[in-house]
């Protein structure tokens, strides 16, 4: 009998761990903000030749702020955002997608996507280097992208402005 009661209060103290953990998992990015500053690096040039604003993705997953490409002096694009503000999830990322104007996480699983990294942070300013090689005329859309969940969480239409012709 106390054996019993020994073995079903450890597994009932291991449920709650491992349920407490995938709860803070889940939810704590709904309250916890990652705020990121970054400067402009120093080898960029002043051309720009994209630009965009963000839009949510729907009423919970919501995006705002500007997504720019800016020429380098090295070569390397650098996606850039500013007064960026979303909302906060695992698994974050940032994607070039060729798909023009998405709506919704059908529009980006629909397309073909190149992956920028991580999301740095859900608040502030920061920068991305797009490779060299990569056409971006072939990319009118930046996506915030849950990769784990497959779900959209805001984007913006890239449009050239005068210095990218």
């Amino acid at each position: 009998m106390r054996k019993s009661i020994v073995i079903t209060a450890i597994l009932a103290g291991l449920a709650g761990f491992i349920a407490g953990n995938a709860f803070w998992y889940l939810a704590s990015p709904l309250w916890i903000d990652r705020v990121v500053s970054e400067g402009l690096p120093a080898e960029l040039q002043v051309t720009k030749l994209a630009q965009g604003t963000f839009r949510d993705a729907d009423a919970v997953h919501k995006g705002e702020g500007i997504a720019t490409i800016f020429a380098t002096a090295s070569g390397a694009p650098v996606l850039r955002f500013t007064e960026f503000s979303g909302t906060n999830g695992p698994d974050l990322k940032v994607w070039l997608v060729k798909a023009a104007s998405v709506q919704s996480s059908d529009d980006v699983k629909a397309s073909e996507w190149l992956s920028l990294g991580p999301l740095k942070g859900n608040k502030g300013d920061q920068n991305y280097v797009i490779p060299d090689d990569v056409e971006l005329a072939d990319y009118p859309s930046v996506v915030i992208w849950c990769e784990q969940f497959g779900v959209l969480f805001a984007a913006a239409d890239l449009v050239k402005t005068n210095g990218g012709q």
